[in-house]
């Protein structure tokens, strides 16, 4: 057996109206001058002037950045960088979904950093290159439930020179505090509450098929993945369910958690096609997920059977658990094939698929995969065709 690394989520304050705790967080980290990083369209919305509020009232002296994109890039970290030590920042609470929450943490850590963002990508112990001492205090505030990047070690970040996006990674990348507060999910439009539950159901998911040796991983992949069968459609039904909103909200930072046993051939395919093509990341994922699964068949089948009896399926065999996945997407919105959102001249199979072999999350994948792998996938995917058709 390879030796591994466990690690678990940090300090995490869980609850309705939570976000009222937010200045006591920042006394607790010592932060005196956050900032307080969002996206460009999250930083005109109410909850945002609340947070602002709630802030300034306790005297606290905060300054905002919000050139965040959807599929953030290293422009993007690097305008944040200079923003925060323009303004002697002294921490980052970084405020969003998930580019949000991405551009905060690499803010906070490169902060500190005098070499490129780049030099950082999780491969080998790059990680061990970074001045630990200097990564700024970070606290994660989640507004969607989907990434889980509130109780990840990473951010993933787009390199405008290459088009190619990037996992950055170092211990410290994990929040001190995350703050899980339903209320500030209460407003989310349905078509983001469909795409961002159905990344958190990848990330569950593709965690529990993961190989590697993780238990206690598998257990929590395991339960979000039951939460999320409970209470994404109420969700998306009904946004102003609270209930709903804190179980997505959870079901998240737990996908995140598990998911450092490893992902799989979804975020293989999907990565490029959110750096190339600009999609929203949970969207493609939702898009993949059936088409990946089915290749994956063989050596999931049996992790497949233990979910439909969590799940207490009626029928508990690999069709239903299709058969649930294909009708969660067409009750959620979700488009059944790639070429419903991108055209036919805009993808490049042959680039994209080059890109997925190469990305991290393909080491990972239940069933060793090759380039010829990859194009059958996203041919699959293309055109809506499963393969047991």
């Amino acid at each position: 057996m390879s030796k591994l690394n466990w690690n678990y989520p940090t300090n995490m304050w869980v609850g309705e109206n939570r976000i009222n705790d937010l200045s006591i967080a920042c006394k607790d980290l010592n932060i005196k001058k956050p900032l307080l990083v969002t996206d460009s369209g999250l930083v005109k919305a109410d909850i945002t002037f609340k947070v602002l509020d709630l802030l300034k009232k306790d005297n606290i002296s905060v300054s905002i950045f919000s050139n965040v994109v959807g599929n953030p890039t290293g422009t993007n970290v690097n305008d944040g960088v200079e923003f925060f030590k323009k303004n002697n920042c002294d921490g980052v609470i970084a405020f969003g979904g998930g580019s949000g929450l991405d551009v905060g943490k690499a803010i906070a850590f490169m902060s500190g950093q005098k070499k490129s963002i780049w030099d950082f990508e999780d491969v080998g112990d790059n990680w061990k290159k970074a001045n630990a001492e200097s990564i700024a205090p970070i606290i994660a505030i989640p507004t969607t439930a989907g990434t889980g990047s509130e109780t990840g070690r990473a951010s993933v970040i787009l390199n405008e020179d290459t088009g190619i996006k990037k996992i950055i990674f170092h211990p410290k990348f994990l929040p001190s505090i995350v703050i899980l507060d339903p209320i500030l999910t209460l407003n989310l439009p349905a078509k983001i509450t469909a795409a961002t539950g159905m990344d958190a159901l990848a990330h569950n998911l593709e965690a529990y098929f993961s190989p590697t040796y993780h238990p206690m991983a598998d257990g929590i992949a395991l339960e979000g993945i039951k939460i999320i069968y409970n209470w994404l459609l109420e969700a998306f039904k009904n946004g102003k369910n609270v209930e709903a909103r804190m179980n997505m909200l959870t079901a998240a930072s737990m996908g995140s958690t598990a998911f450092q046993k490893g992902l799989g051939a979804i975020h293989s395919l999907s990565h490029p096609i959110n750096a190339q093509n600009n999609i929203h990341h949970g969207l493609s994922n939702a898009i993949f997920m059936p088409y990946v699964f089915d290749y994956n068949k063989d050596k999931i089948k049996e992790k497949v059977i233990e979910i439909c009896n969590y799940l207490n399926f009626k029928e508990r065999r690999f069709g239903a658990f299709m058969s649930w996945i294909i009708d969660l997407r067409k009750e959620l919105g979700i488009p059944n094939q790639l070429s419903e959102v991108i055209k036919e001249k805009d993808f490049n199979i042959d680039l994209l698929s080059e890109m997925a072999l190469n990305d991290p999350s393909t080491i990972t994948n239940p069933k060793k995969l090759t380039l010829k792998d990859m194009k059958i996938m996203y041919e699959r995917s293309f055109s809506g065709k499963l393969f047991d058709e």
